[in-house]
């Protein structure tokens, strides 16, 4: 097949994009795949070649590594030679056009919140992943809770404010620390504080007020981090995150050694059955499709709490949907071709 994996793009997460793009694209290829490797925001700018042998002769593959610290996007912009006018760059939307399927490495607000799905949509271009809709209420931390709370799946109590009007003070008046500050639209755990003081909680409405236009304020629940995966409507193995230093943020997700993480978790068979057919119910709730991991605090009481789910989880060396396809037998290779498989499905249909 001819590919291109999309990645980059301009998000605060394009480093993990590229890391898990670079990934796909080098397994697709060893697969036999014919792969183009696309960054969304500077698309085919520093590339000489000619759209007509793209695939036969495409840009090199090059290895990433992901910083401790989430870009500098003012800079990013600063870099880019042709502008386009839009967030897609050179000659991106003819490279997908060409191509038998787009498969998605994007993350974050560029790419996983449904705008480049819809525009997708529109241009007839195939890809992987949920849709537009699926993408954008997942993407939007207080619309999904909204949904999931009315289906008698356990949420922590929250509030949702605007970044131009909220304060520590009212902030109080609704809600007792310890708490979870995080922005409503944005993935990998960047803008995520988790606050004992009201001097933090200013602090952290400061930070995500830089980014975002709301922000989702959660009561704290002490207890163990599982995740799991759901590949073509079923879910995968749990995994528990043991991060070394502090809690499961961005530094500790991508760098190598900083979070023990147990797959499947060490968790009663009980349990294990129950978190999977929750996640089954959010990945249908939210029309989602193809894959997604859903993010759990399993407390003292053997009881799990929701806190979201992620249409296009990472596939970096260090995330968590290949490891735990691999606790069910998937090769990453497989799981790859997997996503293509299920992907197709819905356009041959």
């Amino acid at each position: 097949m001819k590919i291109v994996v999309l990645c980059g793009g301009l998000s605060p997460e394009r480093d993990v994009s590229i890391s898990s793009g670079t990934r796909i694209a080098k397994t697709l290829k060893q697969n036999g795949h014919q792969i183009v490797l696309v960054d969304m925001y500077f698309g085919l700018e520093n590339w000489q070649g000619s759209l007509d042998d793209i695939f036969d002769n495409p840009p090199p593959l090059n290895d990433m590594l992901i910083s401790e610290q989430e870009p500098d996007l003012e800079e990013i912009r600063s870099m880019r030679r042709i502008d386009t006018g839009c967030d897609f760059g050179d000659r991106v939307i003819e490279v997908c056009q060409m191509a038998d399927i787009v498969f998605m490495g994007l993350h974050g607000q560029c790419g996983e919140d449904g705008k480049v799905q819809a525009a997708f949509d529109l241009l007839g271009i195939r890809y992987t992943g949920s849709g537009f809709l699926g993408s954008a209420v997942a993407m939007d931390k207080d619309m999904t809770k909204q949904i999931i709370a009315q289906h008698q799946i356990r949420t922590a109590a929250w509030k949702t404010y605007s970044c131009r009007k909220v304060s520590a003070e009212a902030v109080l008046r609704d809600l007792t620390l310890p708490l979870v500050v995080k922005p409503d639209n944005s993935g990998s755990s960047i803008g995520v504080s988790i606050v004992h003081s009201e001097d933090d909680l200013k602090k952290a409405l400061k930070t995500v007020a830089r980014d975002s236009e709301y922000v989702v304020i959660e009561q704290y629940i002490k207890g163990r981090e599982i995740q799991v995966g759901v590949l073509d409507g079923k879910a995968l193995p749990s995994i528990e995150i043991i991060p070394k230093d502090s809690f499961y943020d961005y530094k500790n997700k991508y760098q190598a050694g900083a979070a023990t993480e147990i797959t499947p978790a060490p968790i009663p068979a009980e349990a294990e059955e129950r978190v999977g057919h929750i996640s089954e119910k959010v990945f249908n709730l939210l029309r989602l499709d193809v894959y997604s991991r859903a993010d759990f605090i399993y407390d003292e009481n053997g009881e799990f709490w929701f806190l979201e789910i992620n249409t296009l989880p990472g596939m970096t060396p260090t995330s968590l949907v290949p490891q735990e396809a691999a606790a069910a037998g998937y090769s990453y290779g497989d799981l790859c071709e997997k996503i293509i498989e299920v992907s197709m499905r819905k356009y041959n249909q």
